[in-house]
This record gives structure tokens, C-alpha cells and sequence, in this order.
């Protein structure tokens, strides 16, 4: 027998010693819930990119809201899927407080106050071409008129209840500039979630197909971030905090786990990791075709993104994970 000073698997044998020593803790309130929201009339419908997701209309959003509060999670962010007929060059219907987010937060907000709502601030699911920004002449995306819009939608959105906005747009200056604006119209206490490293993923494209916000032309090269990057990264998480964001976004997340653990590193802000609808789809996928289990692989991939440095993470799988977390 071999005479070790130290065994590790000591440490390993009891399930109970294997709790008492896990370095990394993943919980339910660690989890954002996505919602999608419809302008249709009524009901909700499977969405067919992003398994076991649905949307769902006004009048049957707040009883899958308060299901999911009263489980243990403690906030949501909300996206829409917009008809076509409300689409235009400009995005417009992003900031008209009867849109459908608007209504969405202002309804939540009244029935489940204890919820922390979060708003997307973009407007790719409001515009026919699917850029996340006004388009110039050239079709180059213009950063500062677009700026302008966002600045509206966040008003409209803390209006109606956003405890957060996030913007997700990627365009130089904007989280100052919204900072700016929610500070001049009384809203010092409404947060900027801020989509600050937002990489130029093909892991976007269920969502995408959801909203049916795939660009027309071109792609989101130059605004998203070149995947190749990682200081380019800090420098925008640290423009985004001297700019006023509460909270950083690294966006994927299972991909750039390094690029979490290096922004740990560089600010004492919270840190939010947002799994797309990609990563979460291929794990089910896998699971469809027998490879592995999708809860054991979710819980997994989760943790590892909490195990990088992620306060809190947005994932489609939340529903699905609050049966296999402690609260």
C-alpha cells in the first residue's frame, strides 16, 4: 500500500464532506429568468429556435412570472417579438409607451412588486433591417443618433416600471448618455445592466429566429465584439463602469469563461453572464440524441460560469434548474 501524506480523495468520499467543501455555489437566486412577450391577442405559443421556451401574450405573462418568483427566482428580463407590421427603418414602436413591453412591465410591476425587472434596450426587434443601430446612407450603422433612440426606449422603460435597463447594443457611449437621461427625468434609482462585452456570436441565432431579427445585410461586426479579443474587452467593461453601468455583461458566456474570470479581476462590480440561446440549444440537442443528460449538463455548464466569476446569469434554462437547486 502506498504511504501518502495526503490522500485527496479523503475529501471526496462522503457526499455530505463533497457539500461542506464545494468552493463554488450555484443558486436560484443567482438565475434571470428570459421572458418573451407577443403583441398577439391571446395565449401563448412554443417558440420553435429555443426548446421548451415559449412567448407569451399580456394576459398570460403574470401567472408564469409569479410561478417562477414564488420558485425562487428573483428577476426576469423581457424581450419582445414584434409583428412585422409595427417594424420600420427607425425602430419607433421601441419607445411608444403602448408598446408591448411597456404594458408588459407596467402590468408585472403593479401585480408582482417584490419581482427586479429587467428591459432590453435595443432596437434589432423593432426595425426591418435587424441592426441594432439607425442605418446611414452607406448602410453603416450610426452610433450617436442611435444613442439618441436608446436614450427614449430606457426612459419609456423606467416609466413603466424597468427596475434595470440593459442595453445591448453595443454602440459607443451609450450607457453614459442613458445614464444621463435617467438621472435629468427623475429615475436616479432605475439601474443600467449593461451589455458591456457583447462578442459577434453565431451562437445568437435561435434568438434571433425568435424575433425574427436576423440583419437583412451585412452582420454585427462593427459594433459586436471580435471574438479574438480580450483586452478589448476590459476596456469596454471599464468604459461602462466610468460611464455609470451597475452591472457588467459578458455575453456568451460558456465560451468566454476566461474573458469572466479576466473582468473579475479588473472591476468590484457586479458581473452578470448571459447563456444565449445557442449554448443552451445544443445542450439540448446533444440530449435529444442520447450523448448525455440535459439537467446534468446545464447544472454543470452553470456552475462553471459562477465557478469563472458570475454573480448572476441569465439563461433559458432557469425554469428547468429551480427543481435541482437548493434555495
Amino acid at each position: 500500500m502506498l504511504t501518502l501524506p495526503l490522500r485527496m480523495r479523503r475529501n471526496r468520499k462522503l457526499d455530505a464532506l463533497r457539500k461542506l467543501l464545494a468552493e463554488t455555489h450555484l443558486k436560484k437566486a443567482d438565475l434571470i429568468a428570459p421572458l418573451f412577450v407577443t403583441e398577439e391577442n391571446s395565449g401563448s405559443r412554443p417558440i420553435s429556435s429555443i426548446p421548451g421556451i415559449s412567448c407569451y401574450s399580456i394576459d398570460t405573462l403574470t401567472p408564469v412570472a409569479k410561478a417562477l418568483h414564488k420558485d425562487g427566482i428573483q428577476a426576469v428580463i423581457l424581450f419582445p417579438i414584434i409583428h412585422k407590421k409595427y417594424k420600420d427603418e427607425q425602430g419607433s414602436r421601441a419607445y411608444q409607451v403602448d408598446g408591448i413591453i411597456p404594458k408588459a412591465l407596467k402590468l408585472l410591476k403593479k401585480e408582482i412588486p417584490s419581482l427586479c425587472l429587467i428591459s432590453d434596450i435595443a432596437l434589432d426587434p423593432y426595425t426591418t433591417h435587424g441592426h441594432d443601430g439607425l442605418v446611414g446612407a452607406s448602410l453603416e450603422i450610426l452610433n450617436d443618433p442611435t444613442v439618441a433612440i436608446l436614450g427614449k426606449i430606457a426612459i419609456c422603460h423606467a416609466e413603466a416600471g424597468a427596475d434595470l435597463v440593459a442595453p445591448s447594443d453595443m454602440m459607443d457611449g451609450r450607457i453614459g448618455y442613458i445614464r444621463k437621461q435617467l438621472d435629468l427625468n427623475g429615475f436616479t434609482n432605475t439601474g443600467i445592466l449593461a451589455y458591456s462585452i457583447k462578442y459577434a456570436s453565431c451562437f445568437y441565432s435561435p434568438f434571433r429566429a425568435a424575433l425574427q431579427s436576423h440583419p437583412a445585410f451585412g452582420n454585427k461586426k462593427t459594433y459586436q465584439m471580435d471574438p479574438a479579443n480580450a483586452q478589448e474587452a476590459i476596456l469596454e467593461a471599464e468604459l461602462d463602469e466610468k460611464e455609470g453601468a451597475d452591472i457588467l455583461m459578458v455575453k456568451p458566456a460558456s465560451n468566454y469563461l476566461d474573458i469572466i474570470a479576466k473582468l473579475k479581476n479588473h472591476t468590484t462590480r457586479p458581473i452578470c453572464a448571459y447563456q444565449v440561446s445557442g449554448e443552451y440549444g445544443m445542450i439540448l440537442a446533444a440530449h435529444e440524441k442520447g450523448l448525455f443528460d440535459a439537467d446534468d449538463a446545464l447544472y454543470e455548464s452553470l456552475l462553471s460560469i459562477k465557478r469563472a466569476g458570475a454573480d448572476i446569469i441569465i439563461t433559458y434554462a432557469a425554469k428547468r434548474m429551480l427543481s435541482l437547486l437548493d434555495s
